[in-house]
């Protein structure tokens, strides 16, 4: 029961997450912005939350994570409350989108530490994975409920309903996650706050953190532009009226794809995690030099390689996150998922603003600006699948 209410808190932090790739298309055109400066708009929420995530996250390895998470809940309110009432253009955007990438960072691994700290073995990866899920099923669902708050009353509504939430989680942490940590015996004197070394000597947490760098950049960048590029398709080649709207089409899409992600993670303790990633790294680079083009051919097919697509990035997700965590030292646990969480975000701070530069660089909505602005990410997951395998097969041997 424990668990179910720290997955309740991650769902309702996160339920509002989506209002802003979910309302792109307008407010491109509202606040006159490029598709870099869309790029950086939702790319810079990853700012936000590296640069808080380490010192947020190892903090919990020294006080209770339920302080750090309400912390968190806190300003995901006032991010989502700052664009509902005060955000008006790109740069009090950016400000607002900095504080919910901080909040993120008080959130997501924190409420996975305090989960780890309370489970152990199988039950520990399952509930790795179901918090994985719920968290999933909150960003796919915003996409759909920011799109009909926003048909309903305007975009102000879809902001402050993210808002509300983000208020509700930090009442759920403040009721049921524990007034104290867990204490880990030491074999020595403590490290610095930020001292990361002995992190980095853990060749096979280092494995799981570059495949989810790589991992997060994907799918930070099929989040951000997903449901534009499903309009600028739907725009130039017309849909069909039994397709749904492409805010819909992406809650659906990221429902499906949230038992690929638990599906993964049992494969993986079945079949082994180096084989699922390698498997599911080299689809989803065959599927980004793929998706793009589907724009000039028609809405219904754009929508299944969306669908294939974000299917294959989705399929090693708990499995890396898990990974990580199992390899972890104990009393280092906190500092190693802030790291996983760093490294992993940069990219998602990358991926957006890579699309957005090449759409700009490449004609914009045109047919090969998407093919290029997607299909260049089929070099970045070729080279993450390298550099995981070049930590050598022993770093990588199944957990």
């Amino acid at each position: 029961m424990f668990v179910a209410w720290v997955i309740a808190a991650q769902v309702l932090a996160q339920i509002g997450a989506q209002a802003l790739p979910a309302l792109l298309p307008g407010v491109i055109p509202a606040w006159h912005l490029s598709k870099t400066e869309a790029g950086w708009l939702v790319g810079v929420f990853f700012v936000g939350y590296v640069a808080a995530v380490p010192v947020l996250v190892a903090l919990t390895d020294r006080l209770p994570a339920r302080r750090i998470y309400i912390f968190g809940a806190a300003c995901a309110a006032l991010a989502q409350l700052g664009f509902a009432f005060v955000a008006d253009g790109f740069w009090s955007g950016v400000i607002f989108r900095v504080v919910g990438g901080i909040g993120w960072a008080g959130n997501y691994m924190p409420g996975l530490k305090i989960i780890a700290d309370m489970t152990q073995g199988d039950a520990q990866s399952r509930a790795i994975s179901w918090h994985a899920a719920g968290s999933g099923i909150a960003a796919a669902s915003s996409f759909s409920i920011a799109g009909l708050l926003d048909a309903l009353a305007g975009p102000t509504a879809a902001f402050a309903f993210g808002g509300a939430a983000a208020i509700g989680s930090g009442i759920v942490a403040f009721r049921v996650m524990p007034r104290t940590g867990p204490v880990h015996a030491r074999t020595g004197a403590p490290s610095a706050l930020l001292d990361f070394r002995p992190v980095l000597l853990n060749r096979r947490a280092m494995a799981w953190i570059a495949g989810y760098t790589v991992h997060t950049w994907e799918l930070a960048a099929l989040r951000a532009w997903g449901v534009t590029f499903l309009v600028a398709t739907a725009a130039r080649e017309g849909a069909p009226t039994w397709l749904p709207a492409p805010t819909i089409l992406m809650t659906v899409i990221t429902l499906i794809c949230i038992g690929v992600s638990v599906t993964g993670n049992e494969t993986a303790q079945r079949y082994g995690r180096a084989q699922v990633v390698m498997l599911a790294m080299s689809s989803a680079a065959l599927l980004s030099l793929m998706t793009g083009w589907m724009s000039g051919i028609s809405m219904p097919l754009a929508t299944a390689l969306v669908l294939i697509w974000n299917i294959c990035i989705y399929l090693d997700s708990s499995a890396l996150t898990a990974g990580t965590i199992q390899a972890a030292q104990p009393e280092l646990r906190g500092a190693t998922m802030g790291l996983h969480s760093m490294c992993g975000y940069t990219g998602g701070f990358c991926g957006p603003l890579g699309v957005g530069i090449v759409l700009d660089l490449a004609g914009g909505d045109s047919v090969a600006g998407w093919g290029l602005g997607f299909g260049h990410l089929a070099l970045v997951t070729l080279a993450g699948l390298f550099v995981v395998r070049r930590l050598g097969r022993a770093a990588i041997s199944p957990a």
